[in-house]
């Protein structure tokens, strides 16, 4: 064959009389792609003294099928064709392709039919899934990730997704962390799945954490959740609380008939005010007391919650620096992080299981650009907190 000599004319009518084949185009491509991985075996060969040693197969995409390769090998077994590197390439390029437009919200169907477009032929949601298998890799290995010993400012809440469990589905809670890292950047520190929300399991995640690494925590910001705190500090003795005050708010509101919302708003608002230099946990509670004081004689329940010490913790805000008020007095930071995880989601209905909600979910939460810019003004507290330089 080495001593065949075509013109430029027959080689172009060698090549039309494939191309016009059915599937002639693959077969073209797969052609080219084995003469320049022979080339580039002959160039080696030569280089290092080796010698041929038959074919093996691989498998690629072309033009939306699978093209069948044999690819050259040598004796020594080092010969690897550069080419096979740019396939490499080109389907590692696909697959973050696909699981991007799926975490941006696109359903594994609408992913598949995308790729048609561009590739000439659909996808099934078996195989655009069996794309996700590097991004499972990735997720899972960030959200096991070893963690820093210390972080000045953590939140946790819980949201609930429709999620598919064994032959039903039903609202299941996943349990994010947000922490505050000492050069003032944010991190998501885990997703985590449990059925419904409780103190308990909130105990069992922190508890991960310092498996993880996580030694002491500055603050933590969290929903009023019953016996929330004493789980908190069974992890974290040293650890102040702050019970979200806009959860405090909405709990009040459930208590109040329609009329009297718009008073008892502007009375909240006046108690739970944030910026000044001058307030302290203890005058922020006694406006607490005598805001149930005026709607208890109302409504009862309002009454007993001026009688629970633990509303106290509401108020923990007040200790630090008043011009960090209004990022510490609330869960608002993480709320904002739960809407992106419900905007991904909702295009799905129910979600096929737990992993696949915590993939999306931790996919929404590794890839937030907002995270890696540092807070302004956080570090304005510097007697609770400890910053780096």
């Amino acid at each position: 064959m080495k001593n065949l000599h075509f013109t430029q004319e027959q080689v172009t009518k060698i090549l039309e009389e494939i191309a016009i084949k059915e599937n002639g185009l693959q077969e073209l491509q797969k052609l080219s792609l084995e003469a320049m991985m022979r080339a580039e075996r002959e160039e080696h060969n030569a280089t290092n003294g080796d010698m041929s040693n038959g074919y093996r197969p691989r498998r690629t995409f072309g033009r939306g099928k699978i093209i069948e390769l044999r690819v050259p090998r040598s004796r020594n077994g080092q010969f690897y064709p550069i080419l096979l590197s740019l396939l490499r390439d080109q389907e590692e390029e696909c697959r973050k392709l696909a699981f991007n437009l799926y975490g941006a919200g696109l359903t594994t169907e609408q992913v598949g039919q995308i790729f048609g477009d561009i590739y000439g032929k659909e996808y099934s949601t078996s195989q655009i899934s069996r794309m996700f298998d590097y991004a499972r890799n990735d997720v899972q290995t960030w959200l096991q990730r070893p963690l820093e010993p210390y972080y000045p400012i953590i939140m946790i809440d819980a949201t609930f997704i429709y999620t598919r469990r064994i032959d039903h589905v039903s609202k299941e809670g996943y349990y994010t962390i947000l922490g505050v890292r000492a050069d003032r950047t944010r991190e998501v520190l885990a997703v985590i799945n449990f059925p419904t929300e409780s103190a308990n399991a909130w105990e069992v995640v922190l508890q991960s954490l310092k498996e993880r690494g996580l030694k002491e925590i500055g603050l933590i910001v969290c929903d009023s959740l019953t016996a929330i705190e004493d789980s908190i500090w069974r992890q974290f003795p040293e650890t102040e609380i702050q019970l979200c005050a806009i959860h405090l708010q909405r709990n009040v509101n459930k208590h109040i008939k329609p009329k009297d919302k718009a008073l008892v708003a502007e009375d909240l608002k006046e108690v739970l005010r944030t910026g000044d230099r001058n307030d302290t946990v203890e005058k922020g509670y006694q406006r607490w007391l005598e805001f149930c004081s005026k709607w208890g004689k109302y409504y009862p329940s309002i009454k007993r919650m001026g009688e629970n010490n633990r509303y106290k913790l509401n108020f923990t805000y007040l200790g630090y620096d008043y011009r960090t008020h209004n990022m510490l007095y609330s869960t608002n930071w993480i709320e904002r992080l739960n809407r992106d995880y419900k905007r991904t989601t909702r295009m799905r209905g129910a979600l096929p299981g737990p992993d696949a909600t915590i993939l999306l979910l931790g996919y929404v939460a590794m890839t937030r650009s907002a995270y890696q810019r540092k807070i302004p003004k956080i570090d304005y507290e510097q007697n609770k907190f400890h910053w780096e330089e």
